[in-house]
């Protein structure tokens, strides 16, 4: 039952060996709704249901996200954070003996309508060189921008040539101009596989075309993207973006 779609019960076994301190794994649900009551409920039950009753099972990093310009609108996107597999499948066969779980998941499903239009569930594992996601330090008073970028590579070899320029010189470059990723990941079960997938906020929009027009013009991204083709090809042949603001219950903003 629930948000996790079945994964936990096949993940429980295969525990991987993690630093407990570190995000290994990050579990995105994306809800397709249609205008009425499906956002409001959703909301409803992300906020005050699941969403704190998950945080009592596991203290990763949350992220509640609204579409801001997506494949579908309106969607509601959360993303978790997790340290193992083993954490996942812990989470999902505890989470629904939870009374404020049950009881809000059950509000969900109530009504005329379904709940979602359509529920699309990716498990993401984070690069070695990813970041940890730092708690939010202070209320703000605009929501940021988050972008989500994936990037899907024709063969593995590429995908592996892919994040070792990331790892290396791109890193370096983002920072430059002001792009800030929260985590860097591939993602082991949804689509456009291979891929590389990763999630960056903005202050604004206007912070995210100044940031995107000095990368493009810098120099050493030119001569870096030029070496790297010449290495391994087009290593980045698809590239999806979707554009989302802070839900105002997410935990980070």
């Amino acid at each position: 039952m629930g948000l996790l779609g079945g994964l936990g019960p096949a993940l429980t076994g295969e525990a991987a060996t993690s630093d407990r301190k570190r995000t290994s794994f990050y579990v995105v649900w994306d809800f397709d709704l249609k205008n009425g009551t499906q956002p409001a409920r959703a909301h409803d039950y992300l906020s005050n249901g699941f969403i704190p009753s998950v945080r009592q099972l596991s203290p990763g990093p949350v992220i509640a996200l609204e579409a801001v310009v997506a494949a579908h609108m309106p969607r509601v996107t959360l993303i978790m954070g997790f340290n193992s597999l083993e954490e996942i499948g812990t989470v999902h066969s505890k989470v629904g003996s939870i009374p404020e779980y049950r009881k809000h998941f059950e509000a969900w499903e109530e009504g005329s309508e379904s709940a979602v239009e359509n529920q699309t569930n990716l498990l993401l594992e984070a690069a070695d060189y990813s970041p940890e996601i730092e708690p939010s330090k202070s209320e703000r008073k605009t929501a940021r921008i988050f972008e989500l970028r994936v990037y899907h590579s024709p063969t593995y070899r590429q995908l592996g040539a892919l994040h070792e320029r990331f790892a290396g010189p791109e890193i370096r470059i983002f920072h430059r101009h002001g792009i800030h990723p929260l985590f860097y990941t591939s993602t082991l079960f949804g689509g456009s596989i291979p891929n590389l997938t990763y999630l960056i906020p903005f202050e604004s929009l206007a912070d995210r075309e100044k940031a995107w027009a000095g990368f493009g013009a810098d120099p050493e991204w030119t001569k870096v993207r030029a070496e790297s083709i010449a290495r391994s090809g087009q290593i980045s042949s698809v590239m999806q973006i979707s554009l989302y603001k802070a839900a105002p219950y997410s935990p980070i903003q």
